[in-house]
């Protein structure tokens, strides 16, 4: 899953890709490199992001999807929101995916949407907001109460009829530098659920602080990481460097 970001703020390509023509051009690239799925987003997720209307995330996103599927009319193309009425709006566009990092806890209307559409939806664990969740990282126990989590939200899912589910830890949402770590190394108790598993770990703070470098600078980093995810059973990376991606995945084959 190649990442293109059409927001000015996001903490690594922030404004590289913020205009029509731009993400077109990084979405041909990502493709180029192998990319099996591209994850839009229109709403920065870094910690102290700035809000954006529900109208202004529409706006951006609506004309690049309909601009790469226009381009690229095999391309699958995944929404990275956590509000029902852009993720109605994205599919209309020509959206084929789902992914909400609040896991359906910042719009209760996000399940109902999903189970209309029915298209696949990626879970993704995080507590409070993008402003608040760095304050809200006390854990008895970060794994088991990830699994909780998801096991309750699976739940609602299922009852509510959507059958494609894929789960997303949230590394660095809401979990402090050895929170992520701990979830990294017991990673296949989350293989409990029987679902698919997406690991987006790519040129985090996880990675650029405990090397004490930037995130430009934490490629070797994600390879590194990515690489252990895919020994752990992630079945999906998301991804910046989607050429370094593919090839770890080639060499574990």
């Amino acid at each position: 899953m190649g990442i293109l970001n059409v927001t000015p703020d996001s903490f690594y390509d922030g404004g590289q890709h913020d205009t029509a023509d731009a993400a077109l051009r990084h979405a041909e690239q990502l493709l180029k490199e192998g990319a099996d799925i591209l994850d839009i987003g229109a709403y920065s997720s870094r910690p102290g992001a700035a809000d954006v209307s529900a109208d202004e995330e529409t706006a951006r996103l609506v004309p690049v999807i309909a601009a790469i599927g226009n381009r690229f009319p095999n391309a699958i193309l995944s929404i990275d929101t956590f509000r029902a009425s852009v993720a109605r709006a994205s599919i209309a566009a020509g959206a084929h995916i789902i992914n909400d990092i609040s896991g359906g806890t910042l719009d209760g209307g996000m399940f109902a949407a999903v189970a209309e559409l029915q298209v696949p939806y990626i879970l993704m664990h995080m507590r409070g907001t993008p402003t608040t969740m760095q304050r809200l990282t006390d854990y008895t126990d970060v794994v088991q109460e990830v699994s909780l989590f998801f096991g309750r939200q699976v739940r609602m899912l299922r009852h509510m009829g959507v059958k494609d589910i894929v789960l997303d830890p949230g590394f660095g949402f809401a979990k402090t530098l050895e929170q992520n770590y701990e979830l990294l190394r017991r990673l296949d108790e989350l293989h409990v659920h029987g679902l698919p598993i997406l690991g987006a770990i790519s040129r985090k703070s996880m990675i650029y602080r405990k090397l004490n470098v930037t995130a430009a600078e934490a490629l070797n980093g994600t390879t590194v990481l990515n690489t252990l995810l895919l020994t752990k059973g992630v079945q999906l990376l998301r991804v910046h460097d989607v050429k370094a991606a593919k090839e770890a995945i080639a060499l574990l084959r």
